[in-house]
């Protein structure tokens, strides 16, 4: 009579089950639960970049804007071309009230994603 294997706490099955709650969790407005599963994932990972965005945007969503700050510089040490995290990182300037910090990676994201929304952003026909 065989058991069904469980995946072990700190088994890649467990982390991608718990990259998976997180995403549910951020949708679903939790976005301190979804850091909390994000940190024995990027603990075990530190080199897993969705992670360190997911656990970035979750962050923000806690309003802990330095923590946001740091994994979104992260994944643009790791991805200088991530648009998303350019356009990320710069609402978390915003937010923090440092608005030149803001426009540099608004016009970052609208130069290498040209979405409506990036560019609206971006402002470029504003003086900088």
């Amino acid at each position: 009579m065989s058991e069904t294997a469980r995946p072990t706490p700190s088994s890649p099955e467990t982390h991608v089950i718990d990259f998976r709650a997180a995403e549910q969790l951020l949708a679903a407005r939790d976005p301190r639960g979804a850091v909390k599963l994000l940190d024995s994932v990027v603990a075990a990972h530190p080199e897993n970049t969705a992670a360190r965005l997911l656990r970035a945007r979750a962050f923000f969503a806690a309003a802990q804007l330095r923590p946001a700050e740091q994994e979104f510089e992260l994944v643009l040490e790791r991805e200088p071309d991530n648009a998303f995290a350019h356009f990320a990182l710069a609402r978390t300037h915003e937010r923090a009230g440092r608005p030149e910090q803001a426009r540099k990676h608004f016009r970052l994201a609208a130069a290498l994603d040209p979405q409506p929304e990036y560019l609206a952003a971006a402002r470029f026909d504003e003086q900088a």
